[in-house]
């Protein structure tokens, strides 16, 4: 290889249906364990984006505006608009999401709650 190349060969893949904590060399109990974890602050973590996003829209719609004018007065691009409203998750952090929601002139408040034990 030349020095300047970047190597991109794929050398292993993980299918979604594999635990990657086992990938990782966790024990079998353990990376169930891991993976129960990470799917559960992944779920609150789209939850809370869905909920935010739900915000926004509901903001657009209570104020009659098309994508264009929204994306006007949010500073952001017409097309983000749309993906906000799709609920396309993924293509927005918890961060981007709240300056959004701020500029449509209301509060983000976070609480947080102890977890309850079983």
């Amino acid at each position: 290889m030349m020095r300047n190349e970047i190597d991109t060969e794929i050398r292993h893949t993980t299918t979604p249906s594999d635990n990657l904590f086992v990938e990782l060399g966790f024990g079998p109990e353990e990376a169930a364990l891991l993976q129960d974890q990470a799917d559960r602050e992944i779920n609150a973590a789209l939850a809370l984006k869905e909920q935010l996003m739900a915000e926004v829209s509901q903001w657009i719609k209570e104020n009659h505006l098309k994508q264009q004018q929204a994306a006007e007065i949010l500073h952001i691009t017409r097309p983000r608009v749309s993906d906000l409203l799709n609920r396309k998750v993924t293509k927005f952090t918890v961060d981007a999401l709240v300056n959004i929601l701020s500029r449509t002139g209301r509060t983000v408040r976070l609480e947080v709650l102890k977890q309850e034990h079983a």
